[in-house]
């Protein structure tokens, strides 16, 4: 039974599960990011020759059943998948064992989803076009739905807290990550969190195209530029990160092996009248910026370095430069600012925990990853950025940007965890 508690209590992350293009597990995927290795490449899983955008960030290597019952296997998608590995990543990395634990009322699961499970849903339209209804299996129902991975998550380790999903497009990640602060200083001792997206596929390509954003380059060094002269756009890419999000006197009760940072602050504002509107000015993305510091109770000159949201788009990316620069003045040519995404593509709800992922990292070994194919910022993108090879640096404090496709801006500040 969950009681009162403190609400103030420190939430902090001592759990990691990553997969990613570029890396399966944190420690491989993390020292892929450190290299700049990117994971860009053409599409294999199915033909690609009619589709304008034809490269992507895919997974190589990902063996569901490793994983993955395979009764389970059946009646969910990829996307669910990825994140059931990925949990069970990070509870090992954060040494718990959900079956130990005696008020299963007290751990909760909180994800975000950007599409839900869109290969399940393929196979199941083809069978209602080619086949007809009586041939679309009754898993449909379920396996597509934005709530499935939590669901599934839930029902694996008997998390009986308040659970839920966030649908906020690329934004959804770090929401889901306060949701989870949120949930613990309400009485809750420890949530699973973050999120994954497997939106590589016929259905899901052709939906994504009518955004208008995505990259038709041909070669994978081309494909995704953020805050460069020569970008056009982005590509999609896979997988997600979840993350052990924990009350820092359990932690610390249970002699949780590490503590990677504390989650301290967070906002998110809106700046669309309709779903195909783009701003220009960044003035909504400042805000969720400065509300975030405002509540983390940091200042502009305490912040080490930037996760950038990195659209990709220069329009886009022109607004988060000029936000930056409103937040942060005279110091905007000075905070270093990176995109690891840069390597996997955008991961939609999958995107944010990745970068919240890598900014804790960052921390502990005091290293920011570069951003790849920046070579030249574009008019008005004039930032430190952490090009070509990862930077050595003293890193306390970082905020990390997440924007959503329908005007959806967040962001999130970590911070060091001090004892």
């Amino acid at each position: 039974m969950i009681t009162s508690l403190p609400t103030d209590r420190r939430v902090v992350v001592t759990g990691i599960g990553v997969v990613a293009p570029n890396g399966i597990g944190a420690d491989v995927w993390w020292e892929a990011t450190r290299a700049g290795r990117s994971a860009i490449r053409p599409i294999s899983r199915f033909d690609t020759a009619k589709y304008p955008t034809r490269l992507a960030g895919e997974i190589d290597g990902f063996e569901p059943t490793e994983y993955v019952e395979q009764r389970l296997i059946v009646q969910t998608d990829r996307w669910t998948w990825l994140a059931l590995a990925a949990a069970e990543m990070a509870l090992a990395d954060a040494q718990f064992d959900p079956g130990e634990y005696e008020d299963r009322y007290r751990l909760s699961v909180i994800t975000a989803s950007s599409s839900g499970g869109n290969e399940f849903g393929q196979k199941e339209i083809q069978n209602l076009w080619d086949r007809g209804p009586i041939f679309v299996g009754a898993y449909q129902s379920i396996a597509w739905f934005y709530a499935a991975t939590t669901g599934q998550l839930s029902i694996k380790y008997r998390m009986k807290g308040p659970c839920g999903v966030i649908v906020a497009e690329g934004a959804g990640g770090l929401e889901a990550l306060w949701q989870a602060r949120r949930t613990i200083r309400r009485g809750v001792d420890l949530v699973v969190s973050g999120g994954t997206e497997a939106p590589i596929g016929p259905y899901a390509l052709t939906c994504q195209l009518r955004n208008e954003r995505l990259s038709e380059a041909d070669e994978p060094e081309d494909a995704f530029r953020p805050f460069d002269a020569r970008a056009s756009g982005y590509v999609p890419g896979e997988g997600g990160a979840i993350l052990i999000v924990e009350a820092l006197d359990h932690a610390q009760e249970r002699g949780a092996p590490q503590v990677y940072g504390e989650i301290v602050g967070y906002a998110a504002t809106n700046d669309a009248g309709n779903p195909m509107h783009r701003s220009t000015d960044g003035t909504q993305l400042a805000r969720a910026m400065s509300l975030a510091l405002e509540r983390a109770g940091v200042g502009p000159d305490e912040v080490d370095a930037i996760f950038a949201d990195a659209a990709g788009v220069p329009e886009a990316d022109a607004a988060e430069a000029t936000a930056i620069r409103e937040v942060f003045g005279a110091r905007a040519g000075t905070v270093p600012v990176t995109a690891p995404k840069s390597m996997v593509g955008r991961l939609y709800a999958g995107g944010a925990p990745l970068d919240v992922a890598a900014a804790l990292l960052a921390m502990r070994d005091g290293v920011l990853p570069p951003t790849v194919n920046l070579d030249e910022p574009a008019p008005g993108c004039e930032l430190d950025f952490v090009r070509g090879e990862a930077r050595e640096a003293a890193l306390d404090t970082v905020l990390v940007n997440a924007r959503g496709f329908g005007g959806f801006n967040s962001s999130l500040v970590l911070r060091r965890a001090a004892a």
